[in-house]
C-alpha cells in the first residue's frame, strides 16, 4: 500500500517547466511590441548643437551674445524630429562660454518599439513565479546617423535595467509585470 501510495504522489506531483532566458526575452519582447511605438528623447550637447547646424536640422537665427543664441528648426529638421517641449525655436542659454553641461531635449520622428535584452538567469522567487533581470533598450531604426551621433553624448541614457516578474499559469510560464 505505502509503494502503491508513493508512486500515485509521485506521478500526481508534476514538476514546473522550464523557463528560459530566451523564452522570458520573447515574453517580455511580446509586450513591447504590442505597446505603442514611441520617439525616443535625446538630451543634445554643444558639440550635438553644432552637428544640427552640419545637418541643417535647425539654424541660428539670432544671437544674443557670444554663447546664446536661438536656432529654429528647418523643414529638414522637423522630419526627423521635434522639440520635447514643443515648438520650433531652441534658446541655446549656457551659463557661460565653458558650459559643457547645458542641453535641449528633442524626440525622434521615427517612432519604434523598446528592446528587451535578458542579461540573467531566471531566478525562483516567491510561490511559482521567477524573476529575470533585463535591460530595456532605445530602439534607433530608422534614425539618422546624425540623431545618432546626438545619442552618444553626455546624459543620454538609452539603456536601462529592470526586473520582470513571471506566473505559472496553467502549466505555462506567463509574463506578470515588469518594473
Amino acid at each position: 500500500m505505502g509503494i502503491v501510495g508513493a508512486g500515485l504522489m509521485l506521478t500526481g506531483c508534476k514538476s514546473a517547466p522550464e523557463l528560459t532566458q530566451a523564452q522570458a526575452q520573447a515574453m517580455i519582447q511580446a509586450k513591447y511590441d504590442q505597446a505603442t511605438p514611441t520617439g525616443t528623447v535625446i538630451l543634445v550637447d554643444e558639440s550635438g548643437l553644432i552637428r544640427g547646424v552640419s545637418a541643417k536640422y535647425w539654424q541660428r537665427t539670432k544671437v544674443y551674445n557670444q554663447f546664446w543664441g536661438d536656432f529654429t528648426l528647418t523643414p529638414e529638421g522637423k522630419k526627423v524630429l521635434k522639440l520635447e517641449k514643443g515648438g520650433d525655436v531652441i534658446h541655446w542659454q549656457p551659463q557661460n562660454a565653458g558650459d559643457k553641461s547645458y542641453t535641449f531635449a528633442v524626440v525622434t520622428v521615427a517612432a519604434n518599439h523598446l528592446k528587451a535584452h535578458v542579461t540573467g538567469d531566471p531566478q525562483d522567487d516567491v510561490g511559482s513565479t521567477k524573476t529575470v533581470t533585463y535591460a530595456e533598450n532605445a530602439n534607433l531604426d530608422g534614425v539618422p546617423d546624425d540623431l545618432k551621433f546626438m545619442s552618444s553624448g553626455l546624459g543620454n541614457r538609452l539603456s536601462s535595467n529592470h526586473i520582470a516578474t513571471f506566473a505559472l499559469d496553467g502549466g505555462a510560464w506567463k509574463l506578470q509585470s515588469t518594473n
